[in-house]
């Protein structure tokens, strides 16, 4: 690394608190940090991983490829060995770090604005690397050398290889679900311009399926819509077109390709809590017995389905970091969350929407009933979504919340994540958000004419301005 590498980052440093997230690197290019800090995020990767050798991919972001390439300086100046894998999806960064037993760097803002990038960092096998392992450090040198320079680089450099893994990376995948003797579907696929577009044809490709596309052009400046399905404006195209088609359901994924969200023939979505119970059904059958990780806002139905089918359920904080580390922990087969992140042992731990989508196509391609009806059997309770709101004081509009329902009859509260209140016949989850002056709200009720009424109560007392 050279002298103007450390002149140039020196002023953006002083942000360094801004864009070190909890799970990730992520901030605007080039105000907030730069193809100079990510050098230095290269050498200090290197350094607290204690890594010969890593692997590099990128999204379709306009700054992607530069700061790709400038972490991969930084970790060559360190004495590491390189494996660039180029455009990529998350998931496939993962199944890199995983099959060739590397640490591995992806740079992707998943669903945010163009004006965005960052990087997703884990260890060799794909284990996370997060404040508590290992990006906390990485933050401490890169804030040092930037304040006092680059360090010395190592006696004998690194060096840097091109691989492609997007061959590998589909047969993997096409190897953990049985897809034989599926019947022949329709399926719409929204890219959102994101890596969905880089990934799907490859994966499908030997599946007996007819894939209506929509936004598949890598471009990383969204100009169809944002690359986040989980808001359901964004996910309107892709209903008309399941709609127009008369297509057996729609899948849509985020910028970075990682999570999966899935429309039924109606044009309807369909939960990520359905989901997460249809393939932990589907996991369970292959290990009998296993062990199920949910986060605390999935729906009542996953843990139900989970001890139907000879599980074990196990609840746990929302967020990547924490559903990994219960995964190793437990041995777990199977994650799901709210957000539609989907988690497999058989894939390193990690998080991959397309694995939860070709169980979708395989459990689909197998009955003989539309979409809507196969997921019913998951889909038991009535939900809000998760509805947010900002405000000025969250301790405060937490501790209001608790003291108007603990004095309930029958009511139990648990502050796992944020504030959870559960009854018989409803529950309701209230959490701060960690970058963010919000409370984000998600209800669940037995019956649906409860729904609005306790949701909108628990709203009353979050938006309050008393």
């Amino acid at each position: 690394m050279t002298a103007e590498t450390s002149r140039r980052v020196g002023p953006v440093a002083a942000d360094l608190s801004q864009i070190v997230k909890a799970y990730d690197v992520r901030g605007v290019v080039p105000d907030q940090w730069d193809e100079g800090l990510a050098e230095l995020f290269g050498a200090a990767f290197v350094q607290v991983t204690d890594a010969g050798a890593i692997v590099i991919g990128h999204d379709m972001r306009p700054s992607s490829p530069g700061l790709a390439a400038a972490f991969a300086r930084g970790a060559t100046a360190r004495g590491a060995d390189v494996t660039l894998i180029g455009l990529c999806s998350t998931d496939q960064l993962y199944f890199a770090s995983g099959h060739l037993g590397l640490p591995g760097a992806m740079f992707t803002a998943s669903h945010n604005p163009a004006q965005y990038n960052g990087i997703k960092m884990c260890r060799a096998g794909a284990a996370p690397v997060g404040q508590d392992t290992g990006l906390s450090d990485i933050r401490a040198l890169v804030e040092r050398w930037s304040d006092e320079g680059a360090p010395e680089p190592a006696a004998e450099p690194g060096t840097v290889t091109e691989r492609d893994t997007l061959d590998e990376y589909a047969a993997h995948l096409l190897s953990l679900v049985d897809l034989s003797g599926m019947r022949p579907l329709k399926v719409v696929v929204d890219a959102g311009n994101g890596m969905g577009g880089h990934t799907v044809p490859t994966v499908l490709a030997p599946l007996p399926l007819t894939v209506v596309p929509l936004y598949f052009e890598l471009d990383g400046t969204f100009p169809n819509h944002e690359a986040n399905p989980l808001d359901p404006a964004n996910i309107v195209d892709l209903q008309q077109r399941v709609l127009a088609e008369q297509a057996d359901l729609g899948l849509a994924f985020d910028g970075d390709a990682d999570r999966c969200f899935v429309v039924d023939e109606r044009g309807e979505g369909v939960s990520p809590s359905a989901i997460t119970a249809l393939v932990a059904a589907r996991e369970l059958a292959k290990h009998p017995g296993g062990t199920v990780i949910h986060n605390l806002i999935t729906s009542w139905s996953v843990p139900e389905v989970v001890r139907e089918m000879g599980g074990t359920p196990v609840r746990t904080r929302v967020g990547h970091s924490f559903i990994k580390e219960e995964m190793a922990r437990s041995g777990a087969i199977f994650g799901g969350e709210h957000s539609a992140h989907y988690y497999f042992r058989d894939f390193w731990n990690a998080d991959t929407g397309m694995l939860a989508a070709l169980h979708v196509l395989a459990a689909l391609g197998s009955a003989d009933v539309p979409l809507s009806a196969l997921v019913h059997q998951y889909d038991r309770y009535h939900g809000s979504g998760e509805i947010n709101s900002t405000v000025d004081d969250q301790a405060a509009r937490l501790a209001a919340v608790r003291a108007a329902f603990a004095s309930r009859p029958g009511v139990t509260i648990d502050e796992l994540d944020g504030l959870t209140v559960t009854s018989a016949d409803w529950w309701f989850n209230l959490r701060p958000s960690n970058t963010e002056p919000l409370l984000r709200l998600n209800v669940e009720t037995r019956d649906p004419a409860t729904l609005a009424p306790l949701r909108d109560e628990v709203l009353s007392l979050v938006r309050t301005t008393a």
